[in-house]
């Protein structure tokens, strides 16, 4: 699902975005609710970046990539949790591209991502380029999804995957 943002482009930096586990849902611009194997998943697209909330009979996940005033946590490379019976593997990346690139790859996100079952991407006025995108997966008793900030003005894509599953038991010996 595609849709146009009908907001100022906030986060304009991709270094101004934070992560944060656990935070209530904020309010959405758009959202895009999921039932996946048991597990209900709502992506949401935040004026500041994204929002994604998973609920399980096992428990819930709040995952928050945005510019959050206040949030003393930066995005961080990669970041391993147990939250309860889960695992919570969550790893970002920065690409910088040239002009050229930057329009063709966002043109291929936006792409595989609009019409896709389980995606969605919203684009900011001001530029065709500007946009967050969501896409989620069920597999093998693991929720996925990945995500991708995209900053034209700078040639920047942030580039983020997540993993959720249920936390499996040591082998004994």
């Amino acid at each position: 699902m595609l849709r146009t943002l009908q907001t100022a482009y906030s986060d304009t930096r991709a270094a101004d975005l934070a992560w944060a586990l656990g935070r209530e849902p904020l309010p959405a611009l758009a959202a895009l609710d999921l039932q996946l194997a048991g597990a209900t998943l709502q992506m949401r697209l935040l004026g500041a970046s994204h929002q994604v909330l998973l609920e399980e009979e096992r428990g819930s996940c709040s995952e928050t990539v945005a510019c959050m005033p206040g949030s003393s946590t930066p995005l961080p490379l990669g970041v391993a949790k147990r939250l309860g019976d889960w695992e919570y593997e969550f790893a970002a990346r920065v690409e910088t591209l040239s002009e050229g690139s930057f329009a063709g790859r966002a043109q291929e996100l936006l792409a595989l991502v609009a019409d896709h079952p389980h995606g969605l991407a919203g684009t900011f006025p001001g530029s065709p380029h500007a946009f967050t995108a969501m896409l989620a997966q069920r597999t093998e008793g693991q929720v996925r999804w990945r995500t991708w900030h995209a900053y034209p003005q700078e040639g920047q894509l942030v580039v983020t995957r997540t993993r959720v599953g249920v936390r499996t038991a040591a082998p004994v010996l």
